[in-house]
């Protein structure tokens, strides 16, 4: 069936829209309260007679108050219980999920976009995001009425107080203990996110002399110029404080971008190559999952290293999904989204981190010299927004202008045009050899989606 709420991460939208509202938010507790713990009892994760439980923890963003309260009365009213951290990382949730056996993780988060956006998204039992099969049945049981147990079997909700310090050591527990980062200056930006109060202490406790940037949020301001998704401002705190790296997180924290000293910026198909090129000197690696904007480059330095690579459709599930096919434990996309199976179950920015610091250390370089051998194809994105219901897979504009900058790049490049799963977007992404070329056949394609669109 085709999914009218939940999209590649969740359901998200603007504030106060359907179905970013708290009455959306009280049905879809009660739906997945009962789909969930359907699929954690059948999985031996919650026990018949025995009331499961949830954990719901959420980014900076203002609305997360309210969507929290209308989500938590939605699962009790489904006689669920429900645990509450307040702001943590997404992947904190993940793992929580996991380490306290509970029958969901719920995340409140709009990730990268703007605080008037929101979102919320599930981890099943195991701390996996959910499969689409089971985003399909609760919104199948969210058509139905809401409903209530009886006063007995309502659940309750309490706050775990040390959910913060369960998640620090457990970031810390993914460094090689023989390690430390002593030494180092690292400019950690928290783009007023739901790592504000961890990602520092994680990097300070474990020897790093830490500059905290992105870190006071006030419910308003977060990504707002700071952040994965504004690189500028870390360069710029990288080359003030003098530091030896600058690390970006978004604000949910599950992705991340790296400053070197110089105020190079480096994305996350070069980080996922630091990661890969060490493991594969050490313990080997079989393979490395992208998606289809990792860049040509990327795939031709992996080869080169004889490390397998396979594409997945943009969105770190679909990566997840293709990493657990083919049995590999790394994997990721360029904005940032890095997944070490072998640390954790779901992408995380902190962890990422810790892994590429852990390359470095051990093989006493810089990540200009880590990445030496990688060459990069110029590659150019314009995102162009799009009015509700238009069909640009129809335009024949837009697919005359498409095939002309395949003819042009004539089999040094490559074309990508795809909409985004989190925002009224299309992706028009342009990689080839010659960057004056790429930019141009970008900005062609770019201007035909626009007239196609009204917007000329």
């Amino acid at each position: 069936m085709a999914r009218q709420y939940f999209g590649t991460d969740g359901i998200r939208g603007r504030v106060g829209e359907l179905p970013i509202t708290p009455d959306f938010a009280l049905r879809l507790g009660f739906a997945a309260g009962e789909t969930l713990v359907a699929h954690a009892r059948a999985q031996g994760h919650a026990r018949d007679g025995e009331r499961p439980a949830v954990l719901i923890g959420k980014d900076t963003r203002i609305s997360g108050y309210m969507l929290e309260a209308a989500l938590e009365s939605g699962f009790a009213a489904a006689g669920v219980d429900v645990m509450l951290c307040g702001p943590l990382p997404t992947p904190a949730v993940a793992y929580l999920t996991r380490a306290l056996r509970l029958a969901a993780g719920v995340v409140i988060s709009a990730s990268h976009n703007p605080f008037d956006d929101n979102g919320i998204k599930f981890f099943g039992a195991g701390g996996y995001k959910l499969p689409d099969a089971v985003e399909e049945e609760i919104e199948a049981r969210l058509a139905q009425p809401i409903g209530c147990r009886d006063s007995a079997q309502l659940g309750k909700a309490r706050r775990v107080d040390d959910a913060a310090g369960r998640y620090i050591e457990f970031c810390k527990s993914t460094f090689p203990n023989e390690l430390d980062l002593r030494g180092l200056k690292l400019v950690v930006d928290c783009a007023h996110g739901a790592a504000y109060h961890v990602a520092p202490k994680v990097f300070h406790e474990l020897g790093a002399e830490v500059v905290a940037v992105g870190a006071t949020p006030d419910g308003l301001n977060i990504n707002a110029g700071v952040g994965a998704t504004a690189p500028a401002h870390l360069k710029d705190q990288v080359v003030e404080h003098r530091a030896d790296l600058g690390i970006a997180l978004d604000g949910d924290a599950d992705r991340l971008l790296v400053v070197d000293a110089s105020g190079r910026l480096f994305d996350g198909d070069e980080l996922l190559y630091v990661i890969a090129r060490h493991q594969q000197a050490g313990r080997g690696l079989s393979g490395l999952v992208g998606t289809l904007m990792s860049n040509l480059g990327f795939e031709q330095a992996l080869g080169r290293l004889d490390i397998g690579f396979a594409r997945a459709k943009v969105g770190d599930r679909y990566v997840l999904e293709l990493m657990q096919e083919k049995g590999w434990t790394l994997g990721g996309e360029n904005s940032g989204h890095v997944i070490c199976l072998d640390r954790h179950t779901t992408g995380d920015g902190i962890v990422a981190a810790l892994q590429v610091l852990a390359a470095l250390r051990e093989r006493g370089e810089t990540l200009a010299e880590a990445c030496a051998d990688l060459s990069m194809f110029p590659q150019k994105l314009i995102n162009v927004r799009l009015p509700a219901g238009f069909d640009w897979r129809a335009d024949k504009g837009i697919r005359g202008a498409t095939e002309q900058a395949e003819r042009i790049l004539d089999g040094a490049g490559r074309v990508l045009l795809r909409p985004s799963g989190t925002e009224p977007l299309l992706r028009v992404m342009v990689e080839g050899s010659d960057g004056a070329l790429v930019l141009a056949q970008a900005e062609a394609i770019a201007a035909a989606v626009r007239l196609a669109a009204g917007q000329a």
